[in-house]
């Protein structure tokens, strides 16, 4: 007979993601191996796509419940369910002990920065935040009183030779996350691809409207009545890539252009904030153009 125990205090998990082909068993297989290695599972969810004939899970289980390192961990899960379940499988195991990184791009608006800035001082963000990296130098001083080193990149003249800095710079952080906090600057394809997965955008409008620059300007056009922010995942195509998260608030006929951008401010910095968290607590599965979200 199991006996009951509290909860660890220090809440310390393993976290397990996976996405695979849809069949019969997964979950009865995936559940058995955890009850093998005697984990205490703290959360389970499960989605099944019939479109794509994908299936997606996330497990958290206390970490103290397993006499396993977590290397030995993804070792035997590797060899004992992955193996069955077929080279496809996408999966990873993470621990919530190991602290995450994350590096923000910015430029001269600074209410993303100011909020995810605000948000690491009061410890309600999973991750460290190593660097800020603007191409101006407006959010240095708000920056460097927060504590966080700034790095200024110009990209006004040689932009081929300015993003290769930036590469080189965030690399060195090995960042979780490099989150374009109203950087204003397309990254080159190149870059997508080398930072695929961990470089995340907010979008100041409900993707797949107003695509590109302007697009309070594009919405004031044509009279919208509900204005929202997207956050998403960059890939190659622009605003385009893996949606995370979106949210929308109203507006009506009297709001000029400054009051929507005014109004838009907020729901982006809830919108970021949101998607960044998920993103942090590998709460995101991505599988082509879409995302499974276990908030």
């Amino acid at each position: 007979m199991t006996t009951f125990s509290p909860p660890n205090p220090d809440g310390h998990r393993y976290v397990l993601t996976l996405g695979c082909t849809d069949t019969t068993g997964i979950v009865s297989r995936i559940s058995g191996f955890l009850a093998e290695v005697g984990a205490w599972i703290v959360e389970a969810a499960y989605h099944s796509d019939p479109d794509t004939g994908w299936f997606f899970t996330r497990q958290a289980v206390r970490a103290d419940s397993v006499a396993l390192s977590v290397e030995e961990l993804r070792a035997r899960f590797e060899a004992e369910v992955v193996a069955e379940l077929g080279p496809e499988t996408e999966w990873r195991v993470s621990d919530s002990a190991v602290p995450k990184k994350t590096v923000l791009l910015v430029s001269r608006e600074g209410h993303c920065l100011g909020d995810l800035l605000g948000r690491s001082y009061r410890g309600e963000l999973p991750a460290e935040i190593n660097a800020v990296i603007g191409n101006h130098r407006d959010l240095e001083d708000f920056s460097t009183r927060m504590g966080v080193p700034f790095h200024h990149i110009p990209f006004d003249k040689d932009k081929a030779g300015a993003f290769e800095e930036l590469r080189t710079l965030v690399d060195s952080h090995n960042p979780d996350a490099v989150v374009l906090a109203r950087f204003m600057q397309i990254l080159p394809e190149a870059l997508c691809d080398h930072w695929a997965g961990k470089a995340i955008n907010i979008h100041h409008s409900f993707l797949p409207s107003f695509i590109g620059a302007r697009p309070y300007h594009q919405a004031f056009t044509r009279g919208v009545k509900l204005i929202g922010a997207t956050c998403h995942y960059v890939t190659g195509e622009l605003d385009a890539g893996p949606i995370i998260e979106q949210d929308v608030i109203r507006i009506d006929h009297s709001d000029s252009v400054a009051d929507m951008v005014r109004q838009g401010r907020d729901i982006e910095k809830l919108v970021l904030a949101r998607g960044l968290r998920w993103h942090l607590e590998d709460r995101v599965l991505v599988h082509g153009r879409k995302t499974v979200v276990f908030s």
